[in-house]
């Protein structure tokens, strides 16, 4: 029996609010259609009573499976929006999130002449494309310890055409030899490894690699602040994106290790959830 397009939404809908995400239900219903079909927002709205092919039919409700047993709907979809930008995304890397937009709208606001900028943990390479495409007379280096990660950052470099981006394979800092740089952002794993939510929700599909960090946390942002100062200019400034509850001992790590100028901003929903601090050599 042929089925039209509103029937496939509402039955999708219903299926996805019972699976337990009511609000999204009808956005990621619409998306996966489109995705399905080839089709935008406004074409769905203007063809609700057409009718769909027995296979693209097969194909959405199969789509509707996998997101109704918990699988993200940006690997469903293969990409993800993020700071203007379409990204590929795989079960690879982390999803970017909107929480992550504030890491990068605070470097924008230190990036007032052409910079060398280091993204470590680039994963999509959000972050680091982010920055390039907004501050095109930059130079942006983004390291991964994940080859799979990196291939995905690659393909998204070349899809946003930008030269100014150098990709490089390293733990943190450790291909990075003498190189030095204006501005280092990151986005670590800040998850404790303990938390809950890791066995919950779209974190069950993401590398766990890039979201826990030791049994408070803070292990991989500790190396990174402990590290980065070998590796700024003076004058250089230090971002990184942290959990909530952080910010106080995030800010503390930045002191112990002679930073200045701290401080915390944010994100949407009023968590802190980037904290900054300028290099000054004595």
């Amino acid at each position: 029996m042929m089925q039209i397009v509103q029937q496939l939404l509402q039955t999708a809908r219903q299926q996805l609010a019972q699976a337990g995400a009511p609000a999204e239900a009808s956005m990621e219903a619409q998306l996966l259609l489109m995705h399905v079909l080839g089709v935008n927002r406004a074409w769905l709205l203007a063809h609700a009573t057409d009718a769909v092919s027995a296979q693209n039919a097969l194909d959405f409700n199969q789509l509707i499976q996998r997101r109704v047993n918990g699988e993200p709907i940006a690997y469903i979809l293969g990409y993800r929006e993020f700071f203007g930008l379409k990204l590929k995304v795989t079960p690879d890397t982390l999803i970017p999130r909107p929480d992550t937009e504030t890491l990068v709208e605070a470097a924008l606001q230190k990036i007032a002449k052409p910079m060398q900028i280091l993204d470590l943990g680039t994963g999509t390479g959000a972050i680091a494309l982010a920055l390039a495409k907004h501050a095109p007379d930059s130079q942006v280096t983004a390291v991964d310890a994940s080859q799979a990660a990196l291939a995905v950052a690659e393909a998204n470099m070349h899809g946003l055409q930008l030269a100014n981006v150098t990709l490089l394979h390293s733990h943190w800092f450790s291909r990075l030899d003498n190189q030095v740089f204006d501005l280092i952002v990151s986005n670590p794993p800040y998850i404790e490894s303990s938390n809950q939510h890791l066995t919950q929700g779209d974190l069950r599909f993401e590398p766990l690699s890039a979201l826990a960090a030791g049994v408070d946390g803070l292990a991989d942002i500790q190396h990174i602040i402990a590290e980065a100062p070998g590796y700024l200019n003076n004058g250089g400034w230090l971002i990184v994106e942290h959990g909530y509850n952080q910010a106080e001992a995030v800010q503390k790590l930045y002191q112990a290790a002679g930073f200045q100028h701290t401080q915390t901003v944010c994100d949407l929903g009023g968590n802190p959830r980037v904290t900054l601090a300028q290099w000054l050599a004595i």
